[in-house]
């Protein structure tokens, strides 16, 4: 298909072939989008761009999202690539284990409080401080979420506040940019064991109870993320804005399993 086709987007988060952000890239790429990467740390880059090289033909730039100087230069570079762009996809977030697991009052502190926020939230922000001059018309912002921004998620914890946080986000920068005809929107899918959620205490018993208590036996995987946020990308979602699109098979629709 051609949804994408003269799209130019730029793709973060990517860290294995496990991660959410490439199964989004490979549906965005046979959908014939342009597509630029970030990596974060030097330690990745090599695996990273193995991962990609038949998906861009562009570098893969270094950004820690945690440093204004490292959003700054990455806009730039992409500048001297694409002059101007068609959106992006956020699939950032970061707490320390040990916030993960247990008892969540007992087990954070007001450091890792303000480092999940800023980096788990914030960073969409700064990153759209910086590129919105960058951005065409019709462009779209793509930002994964997760249910535990709106409900108690057993082991979440900080990561909960600070996808709530996210979403808040979500709604406000859409109101701020829509007068550019840019829009943003949330993907909150149900659990895949990624290496970011396999950090989650009782992981493996979350995905259980999602394949027993969804309305719907289809499994969702970073394929039908990646269909989504293909959808979110392309013309086929004008009009579309400051939303939280749930892809998990009906779970969040109930109060509780219906097995």
């Amino acid at each position: 298909m051609n949804l994408l086709f003269g799209k130019k987007i730029l793709i973060t988060g990517i860290l294995n072939k496990k991660s959410i952000a490439y199964g989004i890239a490979q549906v965005m790429y046979k959908n014939k989008a342009n597509l630029i990467f970030t990596y974060q740390e030097k330690k990745n880059k090599n695996k990273i761009e193995k991962l990609v090289k038949k998906m861009t033909k562009y570098p893969i730039i270094k950004c820690n999202v945690s440093k204004d100087k490292d959003i700054k230069f990455l806009f730039l570079k992409i500048s001297k690539i694409w002059n101007k762009f068609d959106g992006f996809v956020y699939a950032i977030a970061f707490a320390s284990f040990n916030t993960l697991k247990n008892n969540f009052i007992k087990n954070i502190s007001r450091t890792e409080f303000q480092i999940s926020h800023d980096i788990s939230s914030y960073s969409l922000l700064g990153m759209i401080k910086k590129c919105l001059h960058l951005l065409n018309s019709k462009s779209s912002i793509i930002v994964l979420t997760y249910l535990g921004a709106q409900k108690f998620i057993p082991n979440y914890n900080i990561m909960g506040l600070a996808k709530a946080s996210l979403e808040a986000n979500i709604r406000y920068i859409a109101c701020n940019i829509g007068n550019k005809n840019i829009r943003i929107n949330g993907i909150s899918p149900a659990p895949i064991k990624t290496i970011a959620s396999s950090k989650i205490k009782n992981i493996n018993n979350i995905i259980k109870l999602y394949k027993k208590n969804s309305p719907l036996s289809e499994k969702i995987t970073i394929n039908h993320i990646g269909n989504v946020a293909t959808f979110l990308a392309s013309d086929l979602s004008l009009g579309i804005t400051g939303e939280i699109i749930n892809l998990d098979s009906g779970f969040s629709i109930q109060i509780i399993g219906n097995n």
